[in-house]
């Protein structure tokens, strides 16, 4: 439990609700799912005589890209297609800013080259088109230079703005399940973070794999009847889940058992990060229509309790929450 509440409020995984309602984030009030209410940003067409909506993500770690420069700028690119499907909609094409050091020296032109080789091979296998990007290079102090950071911003359609998941859950009695690929480790975690490491390499990735996981979420997400998608994403499972529960106001039971058979225990499981798992979360009946979906537990309560882990109070959750980011502001 204190491990949950510490990585909640670093500044990687806290709210970041004290910025963003700082400026407009209804944009001509087409914006229907607005930050941190889903894993994307969503906003209507119809306005325009289109139909449907655009969905949009950004996304970035440095942290992981150190560790692995071609695995980590994969990452990034997984990650914003599964913020995408998890709101039901297919990417369009995709822009980017890469962060480096000093070019001139021979890592940091290694890390810079894998980095690109990583965003390159995700995109084609997701078949994503590159449609611009930047560069931000010389970035060095007396310390040295900043993490390799390409950060990765998507677009993308979905059919129907109105039925779109929310990273909260809704319900009590509602089921709950990963769907997707998830295959969580330590290597280069918030966790990893907190505790002053940094791995020097991440779990290669099956990006075919991941692309076949990423078509049958978006598929689920679409099918209709699951008020609640989610990926696991920094803090891992763990996380993910206070985030649900933070947001929807409601408590949940989970087995980690159920989540990981024979597969991730302890802190790995709790903790793990790594790309490929998303969260929903609707009727029963509805969740176990899914294909591939592992239902880990129930939506209900005012407590997230994870089986023989950890029991904490959504109340208490939701303090360190949002409160991280403006007691840093205040300091």
């Amino acid at each position: 439990a204190e491990t949950l509440l510490a990585l909640l409020g670093s500044p990687s995984i806290a709210s970041k609700r004290f910025v963003f309602e700082q400026f407009d984030s209804i944009v001509g009030s087409r914006t229907t799912r607005r930050p941190q209410s889903a894993d994307s940003a969503v906003l209507v067409l119809e306005a325009d005589g289109g139909s449907g909506a655009l969905a949009v993500s950004i996304d970035g770690n440095g942290r992981r890209v150190a560790c692995d420069p071609y695995t980590g700028a994969a990452e990034a690119v997984l990650e914003c297609a599964r913020n995408l499907a998890a709101v039901g909609a297919e990417p369009l094409g995709l822009t980017n800013c890469l962060n480096f050091g000093n070019p001139e020296k021979p890592h940091i032109a290694w890390q810079l080259t894998r980095a690109v080789e990583g965003l390159r091979d995700a995109c084609l296998a997701l078949g994503v088109p590159v449609v611009g990007g930047n560069v931000s290079l010389y970035n060095e102090g007396g310390e040295g230079p900043i993490y390799p950071t390409p950060i990765v911003g998507m677009v993308g359609k979905l059919p129907e703005p109105n039925a779109v998941p929310r990273a909260a859950f809704a319900e009590a009695g509602h089921a709950i399940a990963l769907v997707g690929m998830l295959e969580p480790a330590l290597e280069g975690s918030e966790l990893e973070k907190l505790r002053g490491r940094l791995a020097r390499s991440l779990p290669p990735l099956d990006l075919p794999a991941h692309a076949d996981a990423l078509v049958n979420v978006r598929a689920a997400v679409r099918s209709g009847g699951l008020p609640t998608a989610h990926d696991v994403s920094d803090g891992g499972l763990a996380c993910a889940l206070a985030e649900c529960c933070i947001e929807g106001g409601i408590g949940a039971r989970v087995s980690l058992e159920a989540a990981f058979p024979g597969a991730a225990t302890g802190e790995a499981a709790l903790f793990g990060e790594g790309p490929g798992g998303v969260l929903v979360a609707g009727p029963r009946e509805a969740v176990e229509a899914l294909g591939g979906a592992l239902v880990i537990g129930e939506v209900g309560g005012a407590t997230l309790e994870i089986e023989g882990a950890l029991s904490v109070p959504v109340d208490q959750l939701r303090a360190v929450f949002e409160g991280a980011i403006p007691a840093a502001f205040a300091a």
